[in-house]
């Protein structure tokens, strides 16, 4: 679980298909994103982190790990 992701929608009061809508993705994709079974592409990416307002190594800090 991608528990920073889901908290950052939360703090900004979003379903996972207000959020879908917002990104130009599909809402299953949201969830599986959110429960860590899908990693975005680039471009998907850096859009959560402008709708949040997050760096993307805050929202996905699995990916810079080394």
């Amino acid at each position: 679980m991608r528990e920073v992701l889901i908290k950052e929608r939360q703090k900004k009061q979003l379903s996972q298909k207000q959020v879908a809508q917002l990104l130009n993705i599909s809402a299953i994709y949201v969830r599986k994103i959110e429960k860590g079974d899908r990693t975005p592409g680039r471009k998907t990416l850096f859009k959560f982190e402008k709708l949040y307002g997050v760096p993307v190594k805050n929202l996905f800090p699995e990916l810079f790990e080394e």
